[in-house]
Protein backbone atom coordinates (compact mmCIF):
# COMPACT_ATOMS: atom_id res chain seq x y z
CA UNK A 1 0.00 0.00 0.00
CA UNK A 2 1.63 3.18 -0.79
CA UNK A 3 1.18 6.73 0.43
CA UNK A 4 -0.71 9.41 -1.37
CA UNK A 5 1.65 11.20 -3.21
CA UNK A 6 0.79 14.95 -1.77
CA UNK A 7 2.91 18.36 -1.03
CA UNK A 8 3.53 17.87 2.23
CA UNK A 9 5.36 21.47 2.91
CA UNK A 10 1.77 22.92 2.41
CA UNK A 11 -1.28 22.20 4.07
CA UNK A 12 -4.29 23.91 4.15
CA UNK A 13 -7.86 22.42 4.26
CA UNK A 14 -11.82 21.70 5.40
CA UNK A 15 -14.11 20.77 8.48
CA UNK A 16 -15.71 17.36 6.36
CA UNK A 17 -16.86 15.34 8.61
CA UNK A 18 -16.27 11.62 8.26
CA UNK A 19 -19.53 9.45 8.49
CA UNK A 20 -23.28 10.42 8.89
CA UNK A 21 -23.77 8.04 11.45
CA UNK A 22 -26.56 9.30 14.40
CA UNK A 23 -24.84 10.88 17.19
CA UNK A 24 -25.61 10.54 21.09
CA UNK A 25 -22.34 12.10 22.32
CA UNK A 26 -22.50 15.69 24.03
CA UNK A 27 -20.62 18.61 23.47
CA UNK A 28 -20.18 21.36 25.73
CA UNK A 29 -17.45 23.69 27.42
CA UNK A 30 -17.07 27.07 28.68
CA UNK A 31 -14.94 27.53 25.75
CA UNK A 32 -17.36 26.57 23.38
CA UNK A 33 -16.61 30.40 20.56
CA UNK A 34 -13.58 29.71 21.03
CA UNK A 35 -13.59 26.06 19.85
CA UNK A 36 -15.46 27.42 16.99
CA UNK A 37 -12.76 30.37 15.83
CA UNK A 38 -9.61 28.72 16.77
CA UNK A 39 -9.53 24.81 16.59
CA UNK A 40 -12.12 24.84 13.44
CA UNK A 41 -9.83 27.35 11.95
CA UNK A 42 -6.53 24.96 12.14
CA UNK A 43 -8.54 21.84 11.59
CA UNK A 44 -9.71 23.64 8.05
CA UNK A 45 -6.55 24.77 7.19
CA UNK A 46 -5.20 20.93 7.47
CA UNK A 47 -8.39 19.39 6.16
CA UNK A 48 -9.94 21.06 3.31
CA UNK A 49 -9.58 20.89 -0.28
CA UNK A 50 -8.74 23.91 -2.51
CA UNK A 51 -11.47 25.32 -3.52
CA UNK A 52 -10.55 24.89 -7.17
CA UNK A 53 -10.67 20.96 -6.39
CA UNK A 54 -14.65 21.21 -5.07
CA UNK A 55 -15.91 22.48 -8.11
CA UNK A 56 -17.47 20.35 -10.59
CA UNK A 57 -15.97 22.77 -13.60
CA UNK A 58 -14.26 25.63 -12.96
CA UNK A 59 -16.34 28.75 -11.41
CA UNK A 60 -19.21 26.04 -10.20
CA UNK A 61 -19.10 25.33 -6.69
CA UNK A 62 -20.24 22.40 -4.60
CA UNK A 63 -20.68 21.73 -0.90
CA UNK A 64 -17.93 19.70 0.74
CA UNK A 65 -16.84 17.11 1.40
CA UNK A 66 -15.73 17.38 -2.32
CA UNK A 67 -15.85 13.58 -3.66
CA UNK A 68 -12.89 11.75 -4.48
CA UNK A 69 -13.70 11.60 -8.39
CA UNK A 70 -14.15 15.47 -8.49
CA UNK A 71 -10.71 16.17 -6.56
CA UNK A 72 -8.59 13.79 -8.75
CA UNK A 73 -10.70 15.11 -11.82
CA UNK A 74 -9.28 18.37 -10.61
CA UNK A 75 -6.21 17.34 -9.86
CA UNK A 76 -5.63 16.40 -13.37
CA UNK A 77 -7.22 19.29 -14.69
CA UNK A 78 -4.61 21.31 -12.44
CA UNK A 79 -7.68 23.61 -11.50
CA UNK A 80 -5.79 24.21 -7.95
CA UNK A 81 -2.58 25.37 -10.18
CA UNK A 82 -0.22 23.52 -8.40
CA UNK A 83 -0.36 20.01 -10.68
CA UNK A 84 -0.90 18.20 -7.68
CA UNK A 85 -2.52 18.18 -4.44
CA UNK A 86 -1.53 19.73 -1.49
CA UNK A 87 -1.54 17.68 2.38
CA UNK A 88 -4.71 19.44 2.76
CA UNK A 89 -6.28 18.30 -0.52
CA UNK A 90 -4.81 14.40 0.73
CA UNK A 91 -6.42 14.93 4.36
CA UNK A 92 -9.66 16.03 2.49
CA UNK A 93 -9.85 12.90 0.88
CA UNK A 94 -8.68 10.27 3.52
CA UNK A 95 -10.36 11.41 6.55
CA UNK A 96 -13.16 11.21 4.67
CA UNK A 97 -12.52 6.98 4.58
CA UNK A 98 -13.24 5.78 8.41
CA UNK A 99 -11.00 2.57 9.56
CA UNK A 100 -14.59 0.90 10.39
CA UNK A 101 -14.30 -2.46 8.54
CA UNK A 102 -13.91 -5.52 9.50
CA UNK A 103 -12.10 -6.09 12.44
CA UNK A 104 -9.74 -8.67 11.56
CA UNK A 105 -7.90 -10.29 14.07
CA UNK A 106 -4.31 -9.55 14.65
CA UNK A 107 -3.54 -11.70 17.68
CA UNK A 108 -5.79 -13.11 20.26
CA UNK A 109 -4.02 -13.95 23.39
CA UNK A 110 -5.01 -15.24 27.19
CA UNK A 111 -4.95 -12.46 29.14
CA UNK A 112 -5.71 -8.76 28.98
CA UNK A 113 -3.76 -6.43 26.77
CA UNK A 114 -3.45 -3.36 28.21
CA UNK A 115 -0.66 -1.07 25.78
CA UNK A 116 -1.14 -1.31 21.60
CA UNK A 117 0.56 1.21 19.04
CA UNK A 118 1.89 2.07 16.25
CA UNK A 119 5.42 2.52 15.74
CA UNK A 120 5.94 6.82 14.42
CA UNK A 121 6.34 5.53 10.68
CA UNK A 122 3.50 2.63 11.07
CA UNK A 123 6.27 -0.20 10.13
CA UNK A 124 5.95 -1.61 13.60
CA UNK A 125 2.84 -2.66 16.21
CA UNK A 126 3.29 -3.29 19.79
CA UNK A 127 1.22 -4.70 21.92
CA UNK A 128 1.27 -4.93 25.84
CA UNK A 129 0.02 -7.85 27.94
CA UNK A 130 -0.92 -8.70 31.73
CA UNK A 131 0.81 -12.37 31.15
CA UNK A 132 4.41 -10.98 31.56
CA UNK A 133 4.26 -10.79 27.53
CA UNK A 134 4.75 -7.82 25.24
CA UNK A 135 4.88 -8.54 21.30
CA UNK A 136 6.50 -6.62 18.74
CA UNK A 137 4.27 -6.75 14.72
CA UNK A 138 6.16 -6.24 11.61
CA UNK A 139 3.10 -4.63 10.11
CA UNK A 140 4.41 -4.72 6.45
CA UNK A 141 5.28 -8.24 6.92
CA UNK A 142 1.30 -9.34 7.56
CA UNK A 143 1.97 -8.40 10.87
CA UNK A 144 4.32 -11.58 11.65
CA UNK A 145 5.49 -11.67 15.27
CA UNK A 146 9.52 -9.78 14.90
CA UNK A 147 9.82 -9.69 19.02
CA UNK A 148 8.15 -11.70 21.40
CA UNK A 149 9.30 -10.12 24.85
CA UNK A 150 8.87 -11.98 28.04
CA UNK A 151 9.05 -9.31 31.03
CA UNK A 152 11.45 -9.63 33.93
CA UNK A 153 10.32 -8.71 37.20
CA UNK A 154 6.55 -8.32 36.62
CA UNK A 155 4.34 -6.53 38.85
CA UNK A 156 0.68 -6.79 37.93
CA UNK A 157 0.79 -6.14 34.85
CA UNK A 158 2.93 -3.95 31.93
CA UNK A 159 1.76 -0.67 33.21
CA UNK A 160 3.31 1.26 29.39
CA UNK A 161 5.50 0.84 27.31
CA UNK A 162 6.72 2.75 24.59
CA UNK A 163 9.47 2.52 21.53
CA UNK A 164 12.76 4.88 21.14
CA UNK A 165 12.01 7.23 17.82
CA UNK A 166 15.17 5.08 15.62
CA UNK A 167 12.66 2.17 16.57
CA UNK A 168 15.94 0.28 18.55
CA UNK A 169 14.70 -0.08 21.67
CA UNK A 170 11.69 -0.62 23.13
CA UNK A 171 10.85 0.08 27.06
CA UNK A 172 8.44 -1.29 29.69
CA UNK A 173 6.76 -0.27 33.03
CA UNK A 174 4.98 -2.23 35.69
CA UNK A 175 3.36 -1.32 39.14
CA UNK A 176 7.37 -1.26 39.82
CA UNK A 177 10.14 1.70 39.81
CA UNK A 178 12.39 0.18 37.88
CA UNK A 179 11.42 0.56 34.16
CA UNK A 180 13.08 -2.44 32.00
CA UNK A 181 14.82 -1.49 28.65
CA UNK A 182 14.78 -3.90 25.71
CA UNK A 183 17.09 -4.46 22.46
CA UNK A 184 14.02 -4.25 19.59
CA UNK A 185 16.29 -3.68 16.38
CA UNK A 186 18.36 -7.13 17.58
CA UNK A 187 17.74 -10.48 15.28
CA UNK A 188 16.52 -12.30 18.57
CA UNK A 189 13.12 -13.15 18.06
CA UNK A 190 12.35 -15.05 21.24
CA UNK A 191 13.59 -12.27 24.12
CA UNK A 192 13.04 -14.14 27.56
CA UNK A 193 14.65 -11.37 30.16
CA UNK A 194 18.03 -12.44 30.99
CA UNK A 195 18.03 -15.17 29.64
CA UNK A 196 17.84 -14.87 25.39
CA UNK A 197 18.53 -11.15 25.94
CA UNK A 198 19.80 -8.81 29.02
CA UNK A 199 16.72 -6.64 30.24
CA UNK A 200 18.51 -3.50 31.32
CA UNK A 201 17.07 -2.07 34.55
CA UNK A 202 16.54 2.00 34.90
CA UNK A 203 15.85 2.72 38.41
CA UNK A 204 13.27 5.68 38.83
CA UNK A 205 13.97 5.62 42.72
CA UNK A 206 16.66 8.42 43.56
CA UNK A 207 15.71 8.22 46.77
CA UNK A 208 16.59 4.66 47.82
CA UNK A 209 14.59 4.91 50.96
CA UNK A 210 12.94 1.83 50.13
CA UNK A 211 9.38 3.00 49.32
CA UNK A 212 7.67 1.41 46.96
CA UNK A 213 5.71 2.42 44.02
CA UNK A 214 4.54 1.74 40.46
CA UNK A 215 4.88 3.72 37.12
CA UNK A 216 1.75 4.25 35.22
CA UNK A 217 3.19 5.86 32.26
CA UNK A 218 6.29 6.06 30.57
CA UNK A 219 7.03 7.79 27.01
CA UNK A 220 10.27 9.10 25.05
CA UNK A 221 11.35 12.52 23.89
CA UNK A 222 11.60 13.03 20.30
CA UNK A 223 15.00 13.13 20.27
CA UNK A 224 15.12 9.66 21.67
CA UNK A 225 17.46 10.76 24.67
CA UNK A 226 15.46 11.17 27.98
CA UNK A 227 11.89 9.59 28.97
CA UNK A 228 9.25 11.09 31.36
CA UNK A 229 7.21 8.64 33.83
CA UNK A 230 4.46 9.32 36.10
CA UNK A 231 4.24 7.26 39.06
CA UNK A 232 2.42 5.88 41.65
CA UNK A 233 3.64 8.20 44.69
CA UNK A 234 2.15 11.41 42.48
CA UNK A 235 5.64 12.00 40.87
CA UNK A 236 6.87 13.23 37.42
CA UNK A 237 10.72 11.29 36.85
CA UNK A 238 12.73 12.30 34.20
CA UNK A 239 15.39 9.92 33.51
CA UNK A 240 18.70 11.00 31.63
CA UNK A 241 19.46 7.71 29.33
CA UNK A 242 22.81 9.25 28.14
CA UNK A 243 24.22 10.11 31.63
CA UNK A 244 22.08 6.87 33.05
CA UNK A 245 20.92 8.29 35.67
CA UNK A 246 17.68 10.03 37.12
CA UNK A 247 17.95 13.73 36.18
CA UNK A 248 14.07 15.83 37.73
CA UNK A 249 11.64 14.29 39.96
CA UNK A 250 8.69 16.47 40.72
CA UNK A 251 6.45 16.30 43.18
CA UNK A 252 3.53 16.98 40.49
CA UNK A 253 0.13 16.25 42.20
CA UNK A 254 -1.88 15.04 45.21
CA UNK A 255 -2.27 11.33 44.30
CA UNK A 256 -1.31 9.20 41.46
CA UNK A 257 0.09 10.36 38.19
CA UNK A 258 -1.97 8.50 35.57
CA UNK A 259 -0.25 10.02 32.46
CA UNK A 260 2.49 11.92 31.21
CA UNK A 261 3.84 12.93 27.52
CA UNK A 262 6.08 15.87 25.93
CA UNK A 263 4.32 18.38 24.61
CA UNK A 264 6.00 19.26 21.97
CA UNK A 265 9.91 18.09 19.82
CA UNK A 266 11.56 20.67 21.97
CA UNK A 267 11.12 18.86 25.12
CA UNK A 268 10.81 21.77 27.48
CA UNK A 269 6.64 21.44 28.15
CA UNK A 270 5.60 18.26 30.08
CA UNK A 271 1.59 16.98 30.37
CA UNK A 272 0.87 15.54 33.31
CA UNK A 273 -2.45 13.76 34.70
CA UNK A 274 -3.73 12.83 37.53
CA UNK A 275 -6.44 11.28 39.94
CA UNK A 276 -6.34 14.56 41.87
CA UNK A 277 -8.97 14.98 38.74
CA UNK A 278 -6.39 17.95 37.13
CA UNK A 279 -4.23 18.23 33.95
CA UNK A 280 -0.91 20.09 35.01
CA UNK A 281 1.58 22.01 32.66
CA UNK A 282 5.58 22.32 33.61
CA UNK A 283 8.14 24.33 32.00
CA UNK A 284 11.66 22.73 32.55
CA UNK A 285 13.05 26.07 31.94
CA UNK A 286 11.83 27.42 34.95
CA UNK A 287 11.70 24.64 37.43
CA UNK A 288 14.57 25.02 38.62
CA UNK A 289 13.72 28.71 40.14
CA UNK A 290 9.81 28.23 40.61
CA UNK A 291 9.46 24.69 41.22
CA UNK A 292 5.77 25.09 40.43
CA UNK A 293 4.00 24.00 37.66
CA UNK A 294 3.71 26.69 34.78
CA UNK A 295 -0.02 26.37 35.29
CA UNK A 296 -3.11 23.87 36.24
CA UNK A 297 -6.15 23.18 34.14
CA UNK A 298 -9.52 22.50 36.01
CA UNK A 299 -12.67 20.94 34.18
CA UNK A 300 -12.49 17.46 35.47
CA UNK A 301 -14.52 16.04 38.32
CA UNK A 302 -13.05 13.31 38.84
CA UNK A 303 -9.51 11.54 38.11
CA UNK A 304 -7.39 11.86 34.85
CA UNK A 305 -6.62 8.87 32.81
CA UNK A 306 -5.11 9.64 29.87
CA UNK A 307 -3.78 12.59 28.09
CA UNK A 308 -2.35 12.91 24.84
CA UNK A 309 -0.77 16.09 23.11
CA UNK A 310 -1.70 17.61 19.38
CA UNK A 311 2.05 18.21 19.49
CA UNK A 312 2.08 21.59 18.69
CA UNK A 313 2.84 22.78 22.11
CA UNK A 314 -0.75 24.31 23.03
CA UNK A 315 -3.28 21.63 22.93
CA UNK A 316 -3.94 18.58 24.22
CA UNK A 317 -7.06 15.72 24.82
CA UNK A 318 -7.56 13.95 28.22
CA UNK A 319 -10.02 11.29 29.70
CA UNK A 320 -11.48 11.01 32.87
CA UNK A 321 -13.04 9.24 34.83
CA UNK A 322 -16.33 11.59 34.77
CA UNK A 323 -16.95 9.68 31.83
CA UNK A 324 -15.72 12.81 29.61
CA UNK A 325 -13.04 13.55 27.03
CA UNK A 326 -11.47 17.61 27.50
CA UNK A 327 -10.06 19.10 24.57
CA UNK A 328 -7.44 21.73 26.44
CA UNK A 329 -5.36 24.95 25.44
CA UNK A 330 -2.75 25.58 27.92
CA UNK A 331 -3.05 29.41 27.22
CA UNK A 332 -6.31 29.16 29.29
CA UNK A 333 -4.65 27.79 32.37
CA UNK A 334 -4.90 29.08 35.74
CA UNK A 335 -2.05 29.22 38.96
CA UNK A 336 -5.15 27.88 41.29
CA UNK A 337 -6.82 24.68 41.44
CA UNK A 338 -10.33 23.97 42.25
CA UNK A 339 -11.16 20.00 43.15
CA UNK A 340 -14.90 19.52 43.48
CA UNK A 341 -15.35 15.95 42.85
CA UNK A 342 -18.88 13.89 43.19
CA UNK A 343 -18.43 14.19 46.94
CA UNK A 344 -19.03 10.91 47.35
CA UNK A 345 -16.04 9.11 48.34
CA UNK A 346 -17.67 5.67 48.57
CA UNK A 347 -17.61 5.77 44.84
CA UNK A 348 -14.83 3.62 42.83
CA UNK A 349 -13.84 3.44 39.08
CA UNK A 350 -12.92 0.24 39.52
CA UNK A 351 -16.08 -1.42 40.06
CA UNK A 352 -19.05 0.70 40.27
CA UNK A 353 -20.87 2.56 38.04
CA UNK A 354 -20.69 6.27 37.80
CA UNK A 355 -23.33 7.96 39.24
CA UNK A 356 -26.56 8.75 37.23
CA UNK A 357 -27.02 12.16 38.80
CA UNK A 358 -23.31 13.06 38.27
CA UNK A 359 -23.25 13.13 34.24
CA UNK A 360 -25.47 16.32 34.30
CA UNK A 361 -22.60 17.80 36.79
CA UNK A 362 -19.96 20.82 35.47
CA UNK A 363 -17.47 21.94 37.12
CA UNK A 364 -18.06 25.88 38.18
CA UNK A 365 -14.18 26.98 36.71
CA UNK A 366 -14.11 24.47 33.83
CA UNK A 367 -11.28 26.09 31.61
CA UNK A 368 -11.73 23.19 28.48
CA UNK A 369 -12.45 24.11 24.99
CA UNK A 370 -14.49 21.47 25.02
CA UNK A 371 -16.48 18.46 26.10
CA UNK A 372 -16.83 15.12 24.68
CA UNK A 373 -19.44 12.12 26.08
CA UNK A 374 -20.64 8.81 24.99
CA UNK A 375 -17.82 6.48 26.14
CA UNK A 376 -17.13 4.99 29.28
CA UNK A 377 -14.43 5.26 31.29
CA UNK A 378 -14.66 2.68 33.71
CA UNK A 379 -12.14 -0.10 34.99
CA UNK A 380 -9.59 0.72 33.73
CA UNK A 381 -6.96 3.41 32.75
CA UNK A 382 -9.22 3.75 29.00
CA UNK A 383 -6.83 5.97 26.68
CA UNK A 384 -7.55 8.42 23.97
CA UNK A 385 -6.00 10.34 21.31
CA UNK A 386 -5.73 13.27 18.33
CA UNK A 387 -6.77 11.21 14.47
CA UNK A 388 -3.14 11.31 12.75
CA UNK A 389 -1.72 15.01 10.87
CA UNK A 390 -0.95 13.29 7.69
CA UNK A 391 -4.30 11.58 6.80
CA UNK A 392 -6.60 13.30 8.98
CA UNK A 393 -5.61 16.65 9.79
CA UNK A 394 -6.34 15.90 13.47
CA UNK A 395 -9.95 16.37 12.95
CA UNK A 396 -11.26 13.69 14.91
CA UNK A 397 -10.28 12.33 18.18
CA UNK A 398 -10.83 8.32 18.79
CA UNK A 399 -10.88 6.45 22.72
CA UNK A 400 -11.31 3.38 23.94
CA UNK A 401 -14.21 2.78 26.13
CA UNK A 402 -15.07 0.28 29.11
CA UNK A 403 -17.97 -0.60 27.61
CA UNK A 404 -16.40 -2.59 24.66
CA UNK A 405 -16.36 -0.26 22.09
CA UNK A 406 -14.22 2.06 20.70
CA UNK A 407 -15.60 5.82 19.36
CA UNK A 408 -14.52 8.42 16.66
CA UNK A 409 -15.69 11.64 17.75
CA UNK A 410 -15.34 15.13 15.21
CA UNK A 411 -13.02 17.42 17.00
CA UNK A 412 -15.24 20.42 16.13
CA UNK A 413 -18.23 19.26 16.10
CA UNK A 414 -18.31 16.64 18.77
CA UNK A 415 -20.43 14.50 16.70
CA UNK A 416 -19.76 10.92 17.42
CA UNK A 417 -18.95 10.02 13.72
CA UNK A 418 -18.36 5.95 14.35
CA UNK A 419 -18.51 3.20 17.19
CA UNK A 420 -16.18 0.39 16.67
CA UNK A 421 -17.70 -3.23 18.33
CA UNK A 422 -16.23 -6.42 18.73
CA UNK A 423 -14.33 -6.64 21.96
CA UNK A 424 -16.62 -8.33 24.90
CA UNK A 425 -14.34 -6.39 27.55
CA UNK A 426 -12.83 -2.87 28.44
CA UNK A 427 -11.11 -1.48 25.19
CA UNK A 428 -7.80 -0.17 27.35
CA UNK A 429 -6.00 1.11 24.37
CA UNK A 430 -6.19 1.63 20.09
CA UNK A 431 -4.05 3.26 17.55
CA UNK A 432 -4.77 4.94 14.39
CA UNK A 433 -2.28 4.29 12.01
CA UNK A 434 0.13 7.39 10.97
CA UNK A 435 -0.83 7.15 7.37
CA UNK A 436 -3.31 4.68 6.48
CA UNK A 437 -7.24 4.44 6.92
CA UNK A 438 -6.40 1.70 9.62
CA UNK A 439 -7.12 1.68 13.54
CA UNK A 440 -5.93 -1.31 15.81
CA UNK A 441 -8.17 -1.90 19.08
CA UNK A 442 -6.85 -3.97 22.39
CA UNK A 443 -9.20 -5.28 25.14
CA UNK A 444 -8.91 -6.93 28.67
CA UNK A 445 -10.71 -10.06 26.26
CA UNK A 446 -6.75 -10.71 25.27
CA UNK A 447 -7.56 -9.64 21.22
CA UNK A 448 -6.09 -7.20 19.32
CA UNK A 449 -8.27 -6.72 16.11
CA UNK A 450 -7.33 -4.41 12.82
CA UNK A 451 -9.95 -2.37 11.29
CA UNK A 452 -9.79 -0.74 7.35
CA UNK A 453 -11.04 1.03 5.17
CA UNK A 454 -12.21 -0.45 2.52
CA UNK A 455 -10.83 -3.73 3.82
CA UNK A 456 -9.00 -6.25 1.82
CA UNK A 457 -11.74 -9.07 1.18
CA UNK A 458 -10.67 -11.67 4.00
CA UNK A 459 -13.43 -12.91 6.02
CA UNK A 460 -13.84 -10.74 9.45
CA UNK A 461 -13.58 -12.28 13.08
CA UNK A 462 -16.94 -13.94 14.00
CA UNK A 463 -19.27 -12.13 16.78
CA UNK A 464 -18.35 -12.91 20.15
CA UNK A 465 -21.29 -15.42 20.30
CA UNK A 466 -20.36 -17.69 17.97
CA UNK A 467 -16.38 -18.07 18.80
CA UNK A 468 -15.27 -21.53 19.72
CA UNK A 469 -15.93 -22.01 23.29
CA UNK A 470 -18.42 -20.22 23.45
CA UNK A 471 -19.31 -16.69 25.32
CA UNK A 472 -16.29 -15.68 27.49
CA UNK A 473 -18.03 -14.23 31.07
CA UNK A 474 -17.25 -10.45 32.06
CA UNK A 475 -16.09 -10.97 35.78
CA UNK A 476 -14.32 -8.02 37.80
CA UNK A 477 -12.42 -5.50 36.19
CA UNK A 478 -9.62 -3.98 38.28
CA UNK A 479 -6.88 -1.39 37.06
Amino acid sequence: MSRLNKDTSNCMDDDGSGSNESSESEIYGEGTSYLVHEIAQITKLRSSPNENLSHVVPGRMRRLPASTVRMLVGREGNYSGRGKFSAADGCHMLSRYLPTKGPWIVDRMGSRAYVSQFSDDGSLFIAGFQGSHIRIYDVEKDWKVKKDISARNLRWTITDTSLSPDRQYLVYASMSPIIHIVNAGSATTESVANVTEIHYGLNFDSDNDGVEFGIFSIKFSTDGRELVAGTSDSSICVYDLGADKLSLRIPAHLSDVNTVCFADESGHLIYSGSDDSFCKVWDRRCFVSKGQPAGVLMGHLEGITFINSRGDGRYLISNGKDQTTKLWDIRKMSSNAMNLGLGDDEWDYRWMDYPRYARNLRHPQDQSLATYQGHSVLRTLVRCYFSPSYSTGQKYIYTGSSDASVYIYDLVSGEQVAKLDHHEAPVRDCSWHPFYPMLISSAWDGDIVRWEFPGNGEPTAPPPNRRSGGVRIRGMYYM
